[in-house]
């Protein structure tokens, strides 16, 4: 019968995922997606400072007997590195999927009737989650403040369950806020919001690791203004998106400008998908998951080993 040659676990399941390789005797590849303390800061689930070194003890062990260790943006990286990974670290950045190029949109037009948007509104879309590090408050603040000056201008919101999205229409009342609530909608629709849209939005205010939606909002040809933390910055700079402080007023003035400045949209649009095409491609991830693998097979661990070597799939 065939067995695997080795095996590959993203996130927690590592912890399942190595203790079944050194029990079967073949490498392991950790898929390294987040640092598992912070996503309990992020998260917000717990306060327990016993609960949070707990965490790092699993993630440490995870990357010390891992064979290979695979970081999704630089901070990971530095902190696999740090924590003895070495070379065992490859830095493969997440640009797969969530493409806006691959899947024809629906009319602008008709995208935007379908939410009560006029063709001549300034369109800004937030696409994600609503958990409080991505920064849905602080977006609510800003629109409102935006309302003086650009009273025409309509926010577009996707993503959140529907307990979520109600007490986030019922904020965005109380203050005012031209927000309007599209819920969870399928991945493949993403595309045709995306270009609908003016400006794309990304308001986060906390964490480390880069948004994935990202990388698909670099090829799409649609400006991004995104507030200027490191969660950003490790992808972003000026010459690539708006960047403003992590505080209502700035968000606000920032999307103002680029409102009001059509040249500037379409340059940093221009600078976005060029930075696509050279360091985010498909092509490079590709490579650098070969690679990655590369090593994972030929790096057998020699404790705990069981049996004889594998010749089964991966």
């Amino acid at each position: 019968a065939r067995r695997y040659d080795a095996i590959h676990s993203h996130e927690e399941a590592g912890v399942l995922g190595l203790w079944l390789a050194r029990r079967l005797g073949i490498p392991h590849l950790y898929d390294m997606h987040s640092s598992l303390p912070q996503q309990l800061a992020n998260f917000r689930y717990t306060r327990s400072a016993l609960l949070r070194r707990l965490f790092e003890r699993v993630e440490i062990s995870m990357i010390e007997h891992s064979q290979v260790i695979i970081t999704i943006c630089p901070e990971l990286q530095a902190t696999a590195v740090a924590r003895g990974a070495g070379r065992r670290a490859f830095l493969i950045e997440n640009v797969m999927g969530g493409d806006v190029e691959e899947t024809k949109p629906i009319p602008a037009r008709e995208m935007r009737a379908r939410y009560g948007v006029g063709s001549d509104q300034p369109l800004v879309l937030y696409t994600g989650t609503f958990e409080p590090y991505q920064g849905l408050d602080l977006l609510t603040e800003a629109a409102a403040l935006l309302r003086r000056s650009h009273p025409d201008a309509r926010f577009l919101v996707v993503g959140g369950t529907a307990a979520q999205v109600d007490r986030a229409r019922a904020q965005a009342v109380r203050s005012g806020s031209p927000l309007v609530f599209a819920g969870q909608r399928p991945p493949q629709e993403i595309p045709s919001f995306v270009a609908a849209s003016d400006i794309l939005v990304s308001p986060r205010i906390s964490g480390t690791n880069t948004p994935l939606k990202i990388y698909s909002y670099l090829r799409s040809g649609k400006p991004i203004v995104a507030t200027d933390l490191q969660t950003h910055t490790q992808v972003l700079s000026d010459s690539t998106a708006a960047l403003v402080p992590p505080n209502a007023p700035a968000l606000a003035a920032g999307l103002a400008r680029l409102m009001d400045r059509p040249e500037e949209r379409r340059r940093l649009a221009t600078a976005a998908r060029l930075l696509a095409a050279s360091r985010y491609s498909r092509e490079t991830y590709l490579s650098r998951t070969a690679a990655a693998y590369e090593r994972l097979l030929r790096r057998r661990p020699s404790i705990g080993s069981v049996g004889a070597p594998h010749s089964g799939a991966a």
